[in-house]
């Protein structure tokens, strides 16, 4: 699987994952010895519990260096003619513009206006060029069109 990212994105990742795979890793390391410490391990609800910290680290440092190894790095919006990820797209909608930037969807943001390549509105907007309109089903099924004014 591809994920889009900033280069900031990817660095922020990469900053997480060493601190998880040190401090957090020692951490975790830490309260297990402790709890074994306590005596019967299967009555034993701080070993229980450090054993499951454990389980849900592990898992998040996996589905972050999955994400790392599928990492697209986005370079910004390279064509002005066609929306692409990365792109910054001012649309009309009922007479308002709007403005998104179409990114990977572990930095989508869209309270923001920074929407997913993955989402109903990002798909439309996805290749389409100045002047088309896409039309999004909303979840109450009703349709939103977007005319396209501008590709940065």
């Amino acid at each position: 699987m591809t994920y889009f990212l900033t280069q900031k994105r990817f660095k922020e990742l990469e900053r997480e994952l060493g601190e998880l795979k040190t401090n957090k890793r020692l951490e975790v390391a830490e309260q297990l010895r402790q709890a074994k410490e306590l005596g019967d391990l299967s009555e034993n609800s701080e070993y229980l519990e450090a054993r499951e910290k454990q389980t849900r680290l592990e898992l998040q440092i996996a589905e972050i260096e999955e994400i790392l190894r599928g990492a697209s790095i986005i370079k910004g919006g390279q064509s002005k003619e066609k929306v692409e990820v990365g792109s910054t797209v001012e649309v009309l909608r009922d007479k308002k513009h709007l403005k998104f930037v179409i990114v990977g969807s572990e930095e989508a943001k869209p309270e923001e206006g920074f929407i997913s390549n993955e989402s109903p509105l990002g798909q439309e907007l996805l290749g389409s060029q100045v002047g088309d309109s896409v039309e999004v089903k909303t979840p109450v099924g009703s349709l939103i069109q977007y005319k396209i004014q501008k590709i940065n």
